[in-house]
């Protein structure tokens, strides 16, 4: 924890109660400080909502739902990007002890009609003419819907009689926000996960679940009034939730929503942000695009860049007490000026840390942003556990581990290296689905995660892979699949890599390729790269097989890609191949790929 930052403004657990009273607190405590910054597409400018503004809009929206009906327990979906109204349809249906389910706003709508069947919700908040336009084809099955809302007016109502703009749906004035007192055991939301393979479920967490989780995180990491958390990720990803949202309410931190990732690197220099949350993806992309430009330019400007990266990073190996001063740590004024400062400039320039989850970051990319100044602070965890279970220390920061235990949450290792979690903040178990709850839960109240792990001398929890996601070769040879995937998604060319090879006496790659950099490749191998079937030609697969054995030369010798499948289209949200969390349904990009891979294997 960071000794020297107040945390007096701070909400404890024990005088929130519920989220919601959470809220109220803030309201109540900072009513004038600014808590939100959004972008006002209409008159293009930034606008700030100060906590009282927020808490007069939360009262007009229980209004709207009272008055359609809604009572304590139901549960109400919301399908909108990051904004206020996102804060204050939460808000709002907590207040009233109503149980929120969020949805990504780029699923597929047979799996938004699913979840909001499944978990029987009353009620739908949804962007506007887009979102509703995707609804169509699923609309019929949404029965049990009471309303329908959008945020933005739609040209057009359409015959739904369900269906309102909330500029028509909410009353001009909601009194006083309304806050029905109940346990903190109680259930506040419902999470579906991603749903690699099968039907998602529905996480169901508490607001202690969450509150506790909150708490436990701000020992880890102080923020204050002086915070900027610039919002990007998903408010539906739990991670965002409770880190970018319930934890800026409890430490009275400002957020900033990011307009959209496209337009993220505009809006960083803009609101200049003091803390980041994200998944490694963004971090990966943003190291990509440096190397990217580096590999353009001099050798010599190259070798300055990685310079001064190792000599930062060894100066932050020497600050955690790991690593010896060097003579070299002179130069660091100098190559902070030169190198370092002008990256940071362009992430806003004012950081303090930036954390990551959701998934394993490549120490290789944490180390380069470490060295150039920005403090990377891996975590752990999963819905089911609200989502953290353990994080690294400002003060104790190990870029390789995702951290130790945050306060009151337990870490073992159990059977099989399965890493186990118990705790305040696990999970109250899966919606209408006991089987699976049992599977995940024991009685002794441990949660199997599901990944395998060992833990480290000073408690650090380090990740080795997946119990059931081990590519077992044909000769008993067992390989980690993620992490063969990530040394070769290290090399630009390669923006999306499945590894194959269950069963069978060699590894294969399907991938998709950045088109920038296979039009280079093939430029240098002889290829013309705009030729019908150039992707599929021996040269190529050569050439790429090349690059994949240069990304993957400290694995086992056994562990080599004899054959390489590869495509120009994403595998996205849209075309089924990827969870609205941005992780690669395995099994689908199989299915679709199926004669490709059949024909890697001929023969064998």
């Amino acid at each position: 924890m960071n000794k020297n930052k107040d945390v007096s403004h701070v909400i404890s657990m024990a005088a929130a109660a519920t989220l919601d009273g959470l809220f109220r607190e803030r309201v109540q405590r900072t009513p004038d400080l600014v808590a939100y910054k959004a972008y006002n597409e209409q008159h293009g400018n930034w606008r700030d909502y100060t906590w009282a503004q927020i808490d007069r809009q939360v009262a007009r929206w229980q209004s709207a739902l009272e008055a359609d009906g809604l009572k304590p327990g139901d549960r109400v979906a919301v399908m909108l990007r990051n904004s206020p109204e996102w804060v204050i349809f939460d808000q709002a249906a907590l207040g009233l002890g109503l149980v929120v389910v969020p949805l990504y706003t780029q699923d597929r709508p047979e799996n938004s009609a699913y979840i909001i069947n499944n978990s029987d919700c009353k009620v739908l908040l949804v962007e506007g003419q887009e979102h509703w336009q995707a609804l169509q084809d699923v609309l019929g099955e949404l029965r049990g819907v009471v309303r329908f809302l959008t945020v933005s007016a739609l040209p057009a109502s359409g015959s739904d009689p369900r269906l309102k703009w909330i500029g028509d749906w909410l009353p001009e004035d909601g009194g006083a926000t309304r806050h029905l007192a109940r346990d903190g055991n109680s259930l506040a939301t419902i999470v579906y996960t991603s749903g690699t393979t099968g039907r998602p479920k529905g996480v169901m967490l508490s607001h202690n679940n969450i509150l506790s989780n909150t708490e436990a995180a701000l020992t880890v990491l102080a923020t204050g009034h002086d915070d900027i958390f610039m919002s990007f990720l998903p408010l539906s990803h739990t991670f965002e939730r409770t880190c970018g949202y319930y934890l800026t309410i409890m430490s009275g931190s400002t957020v900033a929503y990011a307009r959209s990732i496209p337009l993220l690197g505009e809006d960083l220099q803009t609101i200049r942000p003091t803390m980041l949350i994200s998944v490694p993806r963004i971090y990966e992309r943003i190291w990509s695009a440096i190397r990217a430009k580096l590999d353009e330019g001099s050798p010599l400007r190259k070798k300055l860049f990685l310079f001064a990266a190792d000599v930062g990073y060894a100066r932050f190996e020497h600050a955690q007490g790991r690593g010896p001063r060097r003579l070299s740590f002179l130069l660091w004024p100098l190559l902070n000026r030169l190198v370092a400062s002008k990256v940071l400039a362009r992430l806003g320039g004012r950081l303090r840390y930036a954390l990551s989850g959701g998934a394993a970051l490549p120490p290789d990319i944490s180390r380069i942003f470490i060295g150039l100044g920005l403090p990377i602070l891996q975590g752990y965890g999963l819905t089911e556990t609200s989502p953290i279970a353990t994080a690294n220390r400002p003060e104790n920061n190990i870029p390789a581990s995702v951290g130790q235990p945050i306060p009151d949450v337990q870490i073992k290792i159990g059977d099989k290296g399965a890493v186990m979690i118990k705790g305040p903040n696990i999970m109250l178990g899966y919606w209408n689905n006991e089987e699976a709850t049992r599977a995940m839960i024991g009685t002794d109240g441990w949660l199997n995660s599901g990944d395998t792990g060992r833990i480290g001398d000073q408690g650090h929890l380090f990740i080795t892979g997946r119990l059931k996601e081990i590519i077992v070769l044909s000769n008993g040879e067992k390989v980690p699949p993620y992490d063969m995937e990530a040394a070769i998604a290290q090399d630009a060319l390669f923006e999306q890599v499945i590894l194959l090879g269950e069963g069978k006496s060699y590894l294969t790659v399907m991938a998709v390729l950045n088109p920038d950099h296979w039009k280079k490749l093939a430029a240098d191998s002889g290829i013309d790269a705009g030729a019908a079937g150039a992707l599929q030609s021996e040269p190529a697969e050569k050439a790429i097989l090349a690059r994949i054995s240069a990304q993957i030369r400290e694995f086992p010798g056994y562990a080599q890609v004899r054959r390489a499948t590869v495509t120009l289209e994403p595998w996205t949200v849209e075309n089924g191949l990827l969870t609205p969390t941005m992780k690669l349904k395995r099994a689908k990009v199989m299915e679709k790929f199926n004669a490709e891979i059949d024909q890697m294997y001929a023969g064998h």
